[in-house]
């Protein structure tokens, strides 16, 4: 018997070592790690909210860890590589970058980590899961149409973007930008290709840069996102034009809704950010426990406005919950 022992030994180790890829050890649980765009912002902070939810209901541990502000894409790279270093069993992305990020998430794949993404797509989405996110474009719509109604289908409009390369972004500004020049030719867009940056304090100082060039030579603006709206609600502030210049953003915050209700803000196009991070955590466990899961999952997006905010549904968008 003993010839045989050394040929038994070595299908043995073959056997197991087969598996899990290496560098996965064996868990009670399943290990998500979710990395956001940002973590410093409230809406990422009401995101992982949701992320907590998520892990609550799939029973489930995670990793939240993310870069500090919204234009760090190396830090996001890094992030991803050391996760697939450390072995977890799926991870959740919210790139910063459609195209920087799109050679780790394949990297992820190849190693038989499946990524989730969420907010925010990739250009190429071939190597992920699902794609969990608000339909970014059709908020654009909202913002452009209900802009176009505070204007009377009339005025010059200011469009302020958030930064290259982020997709949801990207997506809103185009569709309201299409709304506004396919529907309503009586409304002329003043500025629409400058970037406001990754923080409230360099969409200030963009914003004071357009209030500038064009004094009270404008109507209205749309902003992209929260710290694009926070940055121009301040500068509309120092100019005494907040209340008279039609302003509609996206995302909302406590100095937004304070603006809402007093009528600096006339409408803000919100998100689900805690039903987007509970529907990444448990979308990408149901992948990893076999269950099909669909390509796309949209968290809907609501307009909120003076006259509405006070709904219960609306005011849950207003203030959600966050994750300090």
């Amino acid at each position: 018997m003993s010839r045989f022992l050394p040929a038994l030994l070595l299908f043995v180790a073959i056997f197991v070592g087969c598996g899990k890829p290496e560098g996965r050890p064996n868990r009670d649980k399943l290990l998500l790690a979710v990395i956001p765009k940002a973590t410093s912002h409230e809406y990422w902070k009401s995101v992982h909210a949701g992320v907590v939810h998520g892990r609550d209901e799939a029973e489930v541990d995670v990793v939240w860890k993310g870069p500090l502000t919204e234009g760090d894409r190396e830090t996001q790279i890094n992030l991803v590589q050391d996760f697939i270093a450390q072995g977890v069993d799926g991870i959740c992305l919210a790139p910063l970058d459609s195209q920087a990020l799109a050679p780790v998430v394949r990297e992820a794949r190849q190693s038989g980590i499946p990524v989730l993404i969420f907010d925010s797509g990739l250009d190429d989405e071939t190597n992920i899961v699902s794609f969990v996110a608000t339909d970014n474009y059709r908020a654009g719509q909202i913002a452009g149409r209900h802009l176009a109604e505070l204007l009377m289908e009339k005025g010059r409009v200011i469009i302020l973007r958030q930064a290259p390369g982020s997709q949801s972004a990207e997506q809103r500004e185009q569709g309201c930008i299409d709304v506004l020049t396919e529907e309503f030719p009586g409304i002329e867009i003043v500025s629409s290709s400058e970037y406001a940056g990754d923080t409230a304090d360099k969409a200030l100082v963009k914003s004071q840069q357009l209030l500038q060039t064009f004094g009270d030579e404008f109507d209205g603006v749309f902003a992209a996102s929260q710290h694009v709206s926070m940055g121009m609600l301040r500068a509309l502030e120092e100019q005494g034009l907040a209340g008279n210049v039609k302003f509609v953003g996206i995302d909302s915050g406590p100095q937004l809704l304070d603006a809402l209700r007093a009528g600096k803000m006339h409408a803000i196009v919100l998100q689900d950010p805690v039903g987007m991070g509970k529907a990444a955590v448990t979308t990408l466990a149901s992948h990893l426990r076999g269950s099909q899961v669909p390509a796309r999952v949209s968290t809907g997006e609501t307009l909120a406005t003076r006259q509405n905010m006070e709904r219960p549904e609306i005011r849950q968008l207003l203030e959600p919950e966050l994750y300090e």
